[in-house]
């Protein structure tokens, strides 16, 4: 470190926590899809009513798929909830920036200071 401020704008953490939102929120439509691409695999029925017996290499994997097509009802919850979490980090983010560059154009430093060089 030559004693510069950090004056890079953390876009990667910012992007990563959007990435973990958008994830969680479209989590249950990832256990359909997957529910779905098994089920048609091997011939499988699945619906919301009951579990069916779905043999796949000699073992019963129905309760399974079933559980993972019913898991896709959490969708009413997270989806909304990563769309509020979504815009309200992306208000974060917008605000966080618009104070970087108000501090970068005064020369003020980050409010936490580099470590010290170790030499």
């Amino acid at each position: 470190m030559n004693g510069k401020p950090h004056t890079r704008f953390p876009w990667v953490w910012h992007f990563l926590a959007l990435f973990f939102i958008v994830a969680f929120a479209f989590a249950p439509v990832g256990s359909v899809m997957l529910c779905a691409v098994i089920a048609n695999a091997y011939g499988c029925k699945v619906d919301e009513g009951s579990a069916h017996p779905c043999i796949i290499n000699g073992h019963d994997y129905g309760e399974l798929l079933y559980s993972l097509g019913v898991m896709g009802w959490f969708m009413l919850v997270t989806i909304p909830g990563g769309l509020i979490a979504f815009v309200s980090w992306l208000i974060f983010l917008i605000l966080h920036r618009v104070a970087w560059r108000k501090r970068l154009s005064a020369a003020v430093p980050p409010p936490i200071p580099p470590p010290p060089a170790t030499v």
